[in-house]
């Protein structure tokens, strides 16, 4: 009688399945693919509002509205943005409002349904994800933050907050 040198086919063969199917089941727990996608949405929605104020802002550069706060906006001017409503510029860029932002974004950001949640307190706008979590102890939601411009020497601002995705 021999002694056995190795495995078996049929035994490595198990073993590999094993193994296949541990990964299948823990590979979820270690790869956190939703919160990756959340912060790349957040990111897309950065552009999006980005090029969008830039946009705007040069339509309000060629009609000489560049230098316009809001109080300065007579009750039915605006720029022309090629959009369903003149937009009411402040300093040549969006407002944080969200009825400017559907405005010119063509987004529907006050539905109940709608992907994406904002709160407007001016001077800023806060944007979530539908089902994104709120908030986590010690750090911040994931969200993205508008500021509109202060004045005309100001541009505004985008903070991303993605640690909490």
């Amino acid at each position: 009688m021999q002694k056995q040198q190795g495995f078996t086919l049929i035994e490595l063969v198990v073993v590999i399945i094993i193994l296949g199917i541990l990964a299948v089941t823990a590979a979820p727990k270690f790869i956190n693919l939703q919160a990756d996608a959340r912060q790349s949405s957040l990111q897309g929605v950065k552009g999006a509002i980005q090029g969008a104020n830039g946009l705007v802002f040069a339509r309000a550069a060629i009609d000489g509205h560049e230098k316009k706060a809001i109080a300065d906006w007579a009750a039915s001017e605006g720029v022309d943005i090629g959009a369903e409503e003149l937009a009411v510029t402040n300093f040549g860029y969006l407002q944080a409002d969200m009825d400017e932002f559907n405005n010119a974004i063509d987004a529907d950001f006050g539905t109940a349904d709608a992907e994406w949640i904002v709160v407007a307190t001016p001077p800023t706008l806060t944007i979530t994800q539908n089902g994104s979590p709120t908030e986590v102890v010690g750090t911040s939601a994931c969200k993205l933050v508008y500021t509109q411009a202060a004045d005309a020497n100001t541009v505004p601002t985008y903070v991303v907050t993605d640690n909490g995705c």
